[in-house]
């Protein structure tokens, strides 16, 4: 997992943006938004971390909240952890998984965005 910047998920994003305007073919934005002293997050953090060596092809980022005014504001993060999909195809919604109650759950969640 790839821990961002506020300035560098932006830029991520509008890549993504770009990618769906133009109808290219992309993986979609995956981030887990959390924050350094939540319990929850560390917990979320240890079932990803066991997602990302099943599904090796996955490429993860990670980022805090605490410095993402933009972002949060942006897709309406309610509560951390959360993971966002942004998916690169047009005209299709950004999804945010909240519960994170076990790591096949995460899976499933990660493997239908993918399509």
């Amino acid at each position: 997992m790839i821990e961002v910047t506020q300035r560098e998920l932006m830029e991520r994003l509008e890549w993504q943006e770009r990618m769906a305007i133009r109808n290219m073919k992309a993986d979609p934005l995956i981030v887990f938004l959390h924050t350094p002293l939540c319990g929850t997050c560390a917990a979320a953090q240890k079932m990803i971390d066991i997602v990302e060596h099943i599904e090796k092809d996955m490429n993860l980022l990670s980022a805090d909240v605490n410095f993402l005014p933009t972002i949060v504001e942006r897709y309406q993060i309610r509560s951390v952890p959360a993971l966002l999909v942004v998916p690169s195809k047009p005209r299709s919604v950004p999804q945010v998984l909240y519960r994170m109650g076990s790591v096949q759950d995460i899976i499933t969640f990660l493997r239908s965005a993918k399509l």
